[in-house]
């Protein structure tokens, strides 16, 4: 009686091991998340519906669960991405200007310019997207809020180092004045959201560096003659 040899079992390439796990992805992630991003921003977090996401992805809903987990964790790299292609200019601005009031200057114009550009939803996605929430959505609302307070405190920290080197008066009040100009920041966004045009923000940014505060004692030029009556005189905190 013969004994048959036992086969050899054929060894599968790690490529096409994965293939075979799953088909593969068949739409572009990446067009995906950014139509995800205009939804969000157009509409806010809770206005946006899974049945709303797949329809501007263009993907079915399992697609989407598969490719970005729930509605949640969509949102979370929607403000991520929203932030590295559309919100990261006050950032930018403070971090790269030399005084505060030339970093707040830069991000206000900006703002007026970003806020209102044609083709994309108006105003600010952080600022709007979860300004009336349910308790459902606490997080979501908690983790716009905390961006606008790093915003804030961002601001500020660059107005203390003026108020160090002199280039701010040593009275300033540094928390108060960095509210003040995301105050300006923020109603911008909204008067974005209710038709303003570039021209009108443009003009309240005008208006919002007039209450700068003036130079401190032996400091150098720079600042606009008559700053200093402004929303930021007290003490510094």
């Amino acid at each position: 009686m013969t004994t048959e040899e036992p086969r050899a079992t054929p060894q599968t390439h790690p490529a096409e091991a994965v293939k075979r796990r799953g088909r593969p992805r068949s739409f572009d992630r990446e067009t995906a998340l950014e139509q995800a991003v205009r939804s969000f921003w157009e509409q806010g977090y809770e206005a946006t519906s899974i049945s709303d996401l797949t329809r501007v992805m263009g993907i079915s809903a399992p697609s989407l669960y598969a490719a970005f987990g729930d509605k949640r964790a969509l949102f979370d790299e929607v403000v991520a991405e929203y932030r590295r292609h559309y919100g990261g200019f006050l950032n930018r601005a403070m971090a790269e200007e030399p005084t505060a009031r030339r970093g707040v200057e830069r991000a206000l114009r900006e703002a007026a310019v970003e806020y209102t550009l044609p083709g994309r939803p108006r105003g600010c996605l952080v600022v709007s997207a979860a300004l009336n929430t349910s308790p459902a959505s606490c997080e979501v609302a908690e983790l716009l809020r905390e961006m606008r307070h790093s915003n804030v405190r961002q601001i500020a920290r660059a107005v203390r180092a003026d108020i160090a080197s002199g280039e701010l008066p040593p009275g300033t009040d540094a928390d108060a004045l960095a509210a003040y100009v995301y105050a300006v920041i923020q109603g911008m966004s909204q008067q974005a959201r209710d038709g303003a045009e570039r021209t009108e923000l443009e003009a309240v940014a005008e208006l919002a560096l007039r209450a700068w505060p003036g130079p401190g004692p032996g400091s150098g030029p720079g600042v606009e003659p008559g700053a200093g009556s402004g929303p930021a005189s007290g003490a510094t905190r």
